[in-house]
Formats: structure tokens, sequence, C-alpha cells
């Protein structure tokens, strides 16, 4: 049980104040539809988790922990970038994320989102430290849900109190802060700092 057990508090604790919970937050607020969303997450860890256990050190070993981080800064970067620019989903109701909906949204972001993610590397860790590789993909799991499922059914609570704008915002200033974290982390990886 302890392949189960420590995976689940290590990701629940590594989660919080994650781009994930930021990207639960703006989807629960987007769509206002918990149980799409948290199914998405769902299967968009499992997939990730049992990725990772079987990829994730092969392709870690094609870069230095330094190139990562300087790539993962840039990808925050790009992200706070994009999250500040308006998409067209509050006035056109044809665009792709409403034709996909919820639950496919929320599972090709989540996937994407925790590639190369502290919950991923610590799926990869802890798949080999323990025996039971089931068992840590059901922690690692249980560990996201933990983390993010208040955050989604909160979201879809406040989302008619929230302004879409300043949800917008206070997610961009997250990501920009992760993106001088990883950057400073890339630097310190490199022996420049």
């Amino acid at each position: 049980m302890e392949s189960l057990f420590v995976p689940t508090l290590i990701v629940a604790l590594a989660e919080i104040g994650d781009k994930t919970q930021l990207l639960a937050l703006l989807l629960a607020a987007r769509f206002r539809q918990p149980w799409p969303i948290i199914w998405g997450i769902i299967v968009a860890t499992l997939a990730n988790h049992f990725a990772a256990g079987a990829v994730g050190s092969w392709v870690a070993g094609f870069f230095s922990p330094a190139a990562l981080s300087a790539l993962l800064a840039v990808a925050f970067a790009a992200v706070a970038a994009w999250t500040l620019v308006p998409d067209k989903l509050d006035d056109d109701e044809e665009s792709a994320l409403k034709r996909y909906g919820p639950f496919l949204t929320t599972l090709i972001a989540f996937f994407l989102a925790e590639m190369g993610d502290k919950t991923q590397i610590a799926t990869v860790m802890l798949a080999a430290q323990y025996p039971h590789f089931v068992l840590v993909v059901m922690g690692t799991t249980l560990g996201m849900l933990i983390a993010n499922v208040p955050v989604v059914l909160a979201g879809n609570f406040a989302a008619d109190r929230l302004p879409l704008t300043l949800i917008r915002r206070i997610a961009a200033a997250g990501f920009a802060a992760l993106a001088v974290y990883t950057g400073y982390q890339a630097l310190r990886l490199a022996g420049w700092l």
C-alpha cells in the first residue's frame, strides 16, 4: 500500500500552486461544467503518468537538466503571453474549444501541461523506487485529483463572480513567475549563477 499512499501524498503536495491548478480554474470558469473537466483530468493524468513511467527517463536523456529547464522557461513565458491575449471564446460559439467541449479540451490541455512537469518527473522516480507500477500511477493520479478537483469545483461556483479578464491576468502572472523561476533554475544548472 506504500506504493499507493506515498505517491498520492507527494503529488498532492507538489501540485499545490502548480500551473495545472491555474489551468483547472480557467477551464472551470470557461466551461462551467465540472464533471467533464474532472473526467478529463483523470484520463489525461492516467495517460501522462503511464507514459512518464515508460518514456520519461528516456526523453530526459536527450537533454541536460539546464537545457530542459531553459525550454520549460520559454514555454512558461509563451503561455503567460498567450494567456493575456483574449481569445474568441467569449464571442464565438463555434470556436475550437466550444466545438470540442470541456472533456476533450481538458484532456488535451492537462496532458500537455503535465509534460515535463514536476509531478510527471516525480512519477518516473516513484515508479523506479516502488515495485508496484500500477499502484504508483494510481497514487500520482489520486494526488492530482486531491489537488485539482477542489479548484475545479470552486472555480465552477465562483465563475459567475470572477470576470474572465481577472482570471486571465492572474493566470498570466502565475505563468510569468514560473518562467522567471525556471529560467533562474536553468541558469543555475548551467553554472552561470
